[in-house]
């Protein structure tokens, strides 16, 4: 491996890096908020200690894992090293001068908590960590995803990460005793190390709450998985329009990365040879695979708001039947009365509250409530503009849908 190329491909982000000597021997796992940094400071240097000096001279490659912040670099660091045991790590003493983390599972709703002291106890402990500040932060970050509290005692009324969705709040009986050790569970898994294994418990569950028609529960799974493949995801690096999801979530204010869109458009003259159309988005990207066509059977004559309540209730009716993933946000091409039918139609046939907003032609406006005013949102954001072009594809899609029926009817055809 030609180590010079490699220091200068390294990325200016957090993450963790591995130095690995002859037949790919993991000899030094280490940290870092900025990995181009850090890594080329060990081969920028002339005088070392003589341990890193030793390190220096016996490495062959470089390797690298992205993370989305520094404290979960330093969760991945200590698995790694956990699972590699390299040789020049210093080896970290179950003492008062590292820190552990503490899951209390003797307890009939465990916590996760920082701690110095490693007792023989029924707690599980993991560790030892290189920094307390970061995995104060690492605590904050792995409770919210997986809903765990991190109070010392049960408060008796909900708190504000309970308000804001970032613990399952045991506390004032929103989950189970059994339901809450299964998120304890989970985060032995995740700091473990066990990715393939929390994915597939996790699936599994998701399936079966789907299966008999818990729907919420569903959803609140299949948020967890993605949270927790956006955590890994940051170790390979985001590709660019992850930017622009992260612009839009954070402009529309949605609890999770809106990884799967779905857009409506309807195209008639007149009311004539009305057609409605669905374009999926995954990741940004259009799933031509996933679009849909609906011709419009019940609404007659020039009726928008009729026409999008038929093609949302006959798209949402086949999602809860056959049991197909939900979007993460619903785009109508339309302002605030489209905005108001589609809710409404979404709420009779009992499809779970999904994010859902309306882009108003010629002003570019924004509606996420019937009766509210247009969202905020710069007119050049990334935001704006993936929106834009996600609803230019519905349009497009159902204009030649509408084309190909008159084309169709002019000759006479009867087949669409």
């Amino acid at each position: 491996m030609d180590i010079k190329k490699t220091l200068l491909s390294l990325p200016v982000t957090p993450g963790v890096y591995v130095f690995f000597g002859k037949n790919k021997e993991v000899l030094y796992v280490g940290k870092a908020s900025n990995l181009k940094k850090r890594v080329s400071s060990y081969f920028q240097k002339k005088y070392h200690p003589p341990r890193i000096k030793a390190l220096v001279e016996n490495i062959k490659g470089v390797n690298y894992l992205k993370t989305p912040s520094s404290a979960e670099a330093l969760i991945y660091e200590a698995i790694l090293i956990k699972e590699k045991k390299p040789k020049y790590n210093i080896e970290l003493r179950d003492d008062k001068s590292y820190p552990f983390l503490k899951l209390t599972i003797g307890e009939r709703f465990p916590g996760i908590y920082v701690t110095r002291r490693k007792k023989k106890d029924t707690s599980r402990y993991f560790g030892p960590y290189t920094s307390a500040h970061l995995l104060r932060k690492a605590v904050s970050l792995v409770s919210g995803v997986f809903g765990i509290r991190t109070c010392e005692s049960l408060p008796g009324k909900a708190c504000l990460k309970a308000h804001l969705g970032r613990c399952a709040a045991p506390c004032i009986g929103r989950i189970s005793e059994k339901d809450y050790r299964k998120l304890a569970g989970d985060l032995r898994f995740f700091l473990n190390g066990r990715k393939e294994g929390l994915v597939k418990r996790l699936s599994a569950r998701m399936k079966r709450a789907s299966g008999r028609l818990d729907y919420e529960k569903a959803i609140f799974l299949r948020d967890k998985i993605e949270a927790l493949g956006h955590m890994w995801s940051g170790r390979k690096g985001a590709p660019p329009l992850d930017k622009d999801l992260w612009e839009l979530k954070n402009a529309l204010g949605l609890k999770g990365l809106p990884s799967r869109i779905e857009a409506f458009d309807i195209s008639n003259i007149h009311g004539k040879e009305a057609v409605g159309s669905m374009v999926t988005f995954l990741g940004g990207r259009p799933r031509n695979g996933e679009y849909k066509r609906f011709r419009i059977k019940a609404s007659r004559g020039i009726d928008d708001y009729g026409m999008i309540r038929e093609v949302v209730r006959r798209r949402y009716s086949r999602v809860l039947k056959e049991k197909l993933p939900f979007p993460d946000l619903i785009i109508i091409d339309g302002g605030r009365g489209h905005v108001g039918v589609a809710q409404d139609e979404l709420k009779k046939i009992g499809m779970p509250a999904v994010p859902l907003i309306g882009i108003a032609k010629e002003h570019e406006l924004l509606y996420a409530e019937a009766c509210g005013k247009p969202l905020k949102i710069e007119k050049n954001s990334r935001a704006l503009m993936l929106i834009m072009r996600i609803r230019d594809e519905a349009h497009r899609f159902a204009i030649s849908y509408h084309k190909l029926l008159r084309k169709k009817k002019m000759f006479g055809s009867k087949k669409f």
